[in-house]
């Protein structure tokens, strides 16, 4: 039975939820992505009451978190960033024994470390671009000139452990990079470095639907006065435009859908997910040069869910409702996955 016509992704009323049935939409937090997750929650938690479900919005950060776990009995994961997307939040349902939706908590943490993910997708056969891991020891100037010689110019820097393209800087020059390294490493997070590929930035989404993995239409976010997709961009609407289906050369697209299949499978994805890629622009694709060549960035174990969001609006090109996403996402921690590592 196609996802689309699947009752479980039609109607939430149907599903049949644990004990009596209440649901916590876990958001906020006290990562960076706060604001995003807030916006996640909200718009998820209207979806389920419109089905006239039972559900509460639960903020991660409040003191009294606990007590207002041991009151629901599923929790809806709208939540980004930091002690959320890393397993760690994760951990804590398995303890309580309270279902939950998307990943477990091994996906989560290895995902969100973006480097032990680079490493286990590309094992799996999925191209990905040259980067290191900066020394935080090091002069700055050093690592610059280091990172120049062993992965080419221009490079983007990026935390090895956050998302939302928070703290990411493209650089040009030695100099640029030494600046970037040295301001970035006053937060004392881990830095990695990777080759800038200007080419066009694709999302996928992938969907498990039954046993197999459901690729939705891919979506190409262009910025407007800026290299890259960075966080001005991103959370700035009049800084980007969308285009779902993305317009890419048959056999360019099919090798994204091929990889983000395979980078969810690598890295033990469940339910859900959304990879994002940068493709060569300068390449027909289909059959000239040679070929089509494509390379994986990252996978979100918890990507963003707002009405306006990625996933939802990938979701309504392949003529998914916004409210039945949401129910499809809710049936994720309903399926019997058994011990989830």
């Amino acid at each position: 039975m196609s996802l689309i016509t699947h009752p479980l992704c039609l109607d939430a009323r149907q599903l049949a939820l644990p004990g009596q049935g209440r649901i916590g939409v876990l958001t906020g937090g006290r990562s960076r992505e706060r604001a995003r997750s807030l916006l996640s929650g909200t718009t998820a938690l209207a979806a389920l009451q419109r089905a006239g479900l039972s559900a509460v919005l639960i903020d991660t950060s409040g003191p009294d978190l606990l007590e207002r776990l041991g009151e629901i009995d599923v929790a809806f994961l709208a939540i980004a960033g930091q002690y959320a997307e890393d397993g760690k939040l994760q951990g804590l349902l398995e303890h309580l024994s309270i279902p939950y939706t998307g990943s477990g908590v091994l996906a989560s943490a290895l995902a969100m470390h973006k480097t032990a993910a680079k490493t286990m997708v590309a094992a799996h056969g999925v191209s990905v671009l040259p980067s290191r891991v900066i020394d935080d020891q090091a002069p700055a100037e050093v690592v610059a000139k280091d990172l120049a010689d062993a992965i080419e110019l221009p490079v983007i820097i990026k935390p090895i452990s956050e998302g939302g393209s928070i703290d990411m800087r493209l650089s040009r020059s030695e100099d640029d990079l030494a600046a970037a390294v040295a301001e970035l490493r006053t937060g004392g997070q881990a830095l990695f470095a990777e080759r800038f590929w200007p080419g066009p930035s694709i999302t996928a989404a992938v969907l498990e639907d039954g046993e197999q993995l459901r690729v939705l239409p891919l979506l190409e976010t262009r910025p407007k006065g800026s290299d890259f997709y960075d966080y001005i961009t991103k959370n700035d609407p009049a800084a980007f435009t969308n285009h779902c289906p993305a317009v890419l050369p048959a056999a360019t697209e099919a090798l994204v859908r091929e990889h983000a299949q395979a980078a969810h499978r690598a890295l033990g994805c469940a339910g859900y997910s959304r990879s994002d890629f940068v493709v060569d622009a300068g390449l027909a694709g289909d059959g000239a040069g040679d070929g089509p060549r494509v390379w994986w960035l990252e996978t979100n174990t918890l990507p963003g869910l707002s009405h306006a969001g990625n996933m939802a609006t990938m979701a309504a090109a392949d003529g998914i409702g916004y409210d039945a996403l949401i129910a499809f996402i809710l049936s994720t921690a309903l399926t019997p996955h058994g011990y989830r590592p």
